[in-house]
């Protein structure tokens, strides 16, 4: 069984390997050590900070096999992001360009440069392990992370956004990006988004250019990517489709990948979730649902067959799932039905 819960010094090699398999584009986890440790650092003082609305805290967890002790995988939350680092994002609308005594008409599609983003929510740092990609183990991994937005409302903010990786080869490279590249910049992607991981994002403020830029102008290759996303991260976006985020037509500055965004409040997972009471038993003829716990430094969320009494609020569950969720008779959970 897995269980999600607030990631911990000890779990730095755990974090650094999933950084070395997630591989280019997955900018949240860069293969160095002090980004690594330091996020461990925030990530174990937010999640023991008093707050009365969202901040600079970063909540950053791990799926931990209850059986072996290995670590599966990570997802994260950023409770506000943007107040201490910029957040940059392309905005592609539509600019239309008319002459009535000319006779001229044209509609043309142009990037806008900005932070419209800062101090909303972020959803981040999805990744689960090859070997444990299976079940339900990516619905826990994404969905945990609503019921702890259902649970505890006041760290979060009313709009929550999630980046999707864009489009890129094997070695990393993004046809936006070499468009950029060729024109404004003199690095490849793999280093710049690398450099974005570590929070060293001087260079984009410097180099990246202010004005709008026309797509028309880019390389066919370049346009042809906008708003895409990467063959291993559409998993991800149809489970975030399916809890109602969409594209606004924000993209990513690198690799033009979408940004989906919804209202907390009309989240599926959090409009639907449920809270109940413990009963330890075996629910043999539950339903699959996931489930956390009430804490919030204490945080726990897993996946199993739940027995539940709606008239009398009763949600039943096994002494395993008991035990992972560190529950007893009479405690307060929160669960979604899968």
């Amino acid at each position: 069984m897995l269980v999600i819960r607030p990631i911990t010094e000890a779990d730095y090699p755990a974090l650094m390997r999933c950084a070395e398999e997630s591989g280019h584009g997955f900018t949240s986890l860069p293969v160095n050590e002090e980004m690594l440790r330091n996020r461990i650092a925030h990530s174990v003082e937010s999640f023991g900070k008093e707050v009365t609305e969202p901040g600079t805290e970063g909540y950053l967890m791990v799926a931990e096999d209850t059986e072996t002790g290995e670590v599966a995988g990570t997802t994260a939350i950023e409770a506000a992001i943007g107040l201490d680092n910029p957040f940059y994002t392309y905005h592609l609308s539509t600019v239309v360009h008319a002459s009535r005594r000319l006779g001229v008409h044209n509609v043309v599609k142009v990037l806008t440069f900005g932070n419209n983003y800062t101090g909303n929510s972020e959803l981040c740092t999805l990744f689960l392990r090859p070997e444990w990609r299976q079940g339900f183990n990516g619905r826990l991994l994404s969905k945990c992370r609503f019921l702890m937005m259902a649970e505890h409302r006041h760290r979060f903010s009313e709009t929550v956004l999630a980046e999707m990786r864009g489009v890129s080869d094997d070695e990393g490279n993004s046809p936006f990006w070499h468009w950029l590249k060729e024109h404004f910049f003199s690095i490849d992607f793999t280093h710049a988004d690398y450099l974005t991981g570590i929070g060293a994002k001087g260079f984009i403020a410097d180099l990246m250019p202010k004005l709008p830029i026309y797509v028309s102008l880019l390389s066919p290759e370049a346009q042809a990517v906008i708003g895409q996303v990467h063959e291993k991260t559409r998993p991800a976006l149809r489970l975030l489709e399916k809890e109602g985020f969409c594209c606004r037509g924000y993209v990513d500055i690198f690799d033009a990948g979408p940004t989906v965004e919804c209202d907390v409040r009309n989240i599926e997972s959090v409009r639907h979730s449920i809270t109940c009471t413990v009963e330890i038993g075996e629910p043999n003829s539950g339903k699959d649902f996931i489930i956390s716990n009430g804490s919030f430094d204490g945080f726990r969320a897993v996946v199993g067959k739940v027995k539940v009494d709606e008239q009398n609020n009763i949600a039943q569950v096994t002494t395993e799932m008991a035990a992972a969720l560190q529950v007893k008779n009479g405690d307060h959970v929160r669960l979604i039905e899968q």
